[in-house]
């Protein structure tokens, strides 16, 4: 096939259909169907499991090993930034990751209390697989598109990947939904997994063909070019020393996305081991419903806020949508009934949409004039992924010490806090 110009549609719409293909794991897998599958893998009298030498509340075990595999790919992801900066074949490592999370999705079909390191290992090897393939994915946006069309085909491309995982989750749903016993439910969820896998690995081939195999620049992959990236952060945070504004706003963003992260990943835990359902079927209805509402309300909130910044300023809107999920965090204490949880996931939902747009968007309007804002970007997404370590670490610890979600949650109540004192300190302007 002859090589497509830089910004042709064809060439930006396979890109951006990468989204389709991988949004799937996002929905499915770390949000819905699986929290709930791993939850209904303990009896309701057992809540541990033995693993590591530990005995582990389920819940917990499952946010350390989530929490180990976030602070793997905080490491990993600035050596796959500065071999993706130079590498001419960046679509090989791209590959790659896809393959191994798409295989790990598939693997889960087989994931069992009985087989637990085998299990976990599959699970890591999905989440690897996601947030490895995307590191390559979004390298290539300034090879395949002019300043001027990404944004817009970013847009494109998350898009896609709502309408996609929604449809697969709803087909999910409605096979879950078809059984009469929790045996028969229980195989439908496994099978979901692998559909996810196969999804994933199927509709990426499109994009796999489409794109170019890399920028070629003739270099090879040494020693220096690996580190490269994490000198790129380091270059980043000696430039934060001369920028009060974006330090103090990083700090920030920091302490109040550890909280908004972990809450977002443990949200379904929490529906299923907390709330009085009336029966196995209405939790399992009940979870992935509140998903949805979520999501589609998400779309809402994230107009609504952007709307609000335009008014009120950035600063004071993140301020405002912070002191919403404090006040989330204090209620969900006492959130028992289902009806209570759909509605305190409706909220979520509200403010989660546009507190991480809104978070994005005000850094990128604090950066400095560079032509490097590829660093300040991948400062950003390390500093998150470090704060999600340290905030499920604590989360986890917590629902292990206590034995209750319901206490690692309301300390969550102190990062949002402490994220709103931190905002407030920000200044109007750059000082220096």
């Amino acid at each position: 096939m002859a090589k497509l110009e830089k910004g042709s549609k064809k060439l930006l719409n396979a890109w951006a259909f990468y989204d389709w293909a991988n949004s799937v794991y996002t929905l499915t897998i770390a949000s819905s169907i699986f929290p709930i599958f791993y939850s209904a893998l303990f009896a309701s009298n057992i809540k541990h499991v033995n693993a590591f030498g530990f005995e582990f509340k389920s819940t917990a075990l499952i946010t350390f090993v989530t929490a180990f595999t976030f602070l793997v790919v905080s490491v990993m992801s600035p050596l796959l930034s500065g071999i993706a900066d130079y590498v001419g074949n960046k679509k090989s490592f791209m590959k790659f990751f896809c393959y191994v999370g798409g295989l790990g999705c598939i693997g889960l079909y087989w994931f069992s209390l009985d087989h637990i390191y085998m299990s976990l290992l599959f699970y890591f090897m999905g989440l690897i697989g996601y947030w490895g393939s995307l590191v390559f994915y979004n390298s290539y946006l300034p090879d395949i598109a002019f300043p001027e069309q990404q944004d817009r085909i970013s847009a494109r491309g998350f898009s896609l990947g709502y309408v996609g995982s929604v449809i697969l989750l709803i087909i999910n749903l409605a096979m879950v939904m078809s059984q009469e016993t929790g045996e028969a439910k229980m195989e439908m969820m496994r099978w979901s997994f692998v559909m996810v896998g196969v999804w994933w690995i199927l509709f990426s081939q499109y994009t796999f063909y489409i794109l170019p195999k890399g920028v070629l620049n003739g270099e090879k992959v040494t020693r220096n070019v690996v580190l490269n990236g994490f000198r790129e952060l380091r270059q980043v945070w000696h430039q934060l020393k001369q920028n009060l504004r974006l330090k103090r706003y990083l700090a920030a963003f920091f302490v109040f996305s550890m909280a908004v992260q972990t809450i977002m990943l443990v949200a379904v835990y929490f529906g299923e081991e907390e709330i009085s359902w009336a029966d196995n079927s209405e939790k399992t209805m009940g979870l992935i419903v509140s998903i949805l509402v979520i999501q589609i309300v998400a779309i809402l909130g994230a107009v609504l806020t952007s709307r609000a910044s335009e008014k009120f300023g950035n600063i004071k809107t993140l301020i405002s949508v912070n002191v919403i999920w404090m006040t989330m965090c204090f209620a969900a204490y006492f959130v028992v009934t289902p009806i209570q949880f759909y509605i305190t996931a409706g909220v979520v939902g509200l403010v989660m949409g546009g507190i991480q747009a809104l978070a994005r968007s005000t850094y990128s309007k604090f950066l400095p004039e560079t032509d490097d804002s590829t660093s300040f970007f991948s400062f950003y997404d390390v500093a998150e992924k470090i704060g999600i370590v340290i905030g499920m670490v604590i989360f986890a610890s917590i629902d292990q010490i206590t034995g209750s979600m319901r206490n690692a949650i309301v300390f969550l109540f102190v990062f949002f806090l402490v994220g709103i004192i931190l905002l407030f300190r920000v200044p109007k302007t750059n000082p220096n």
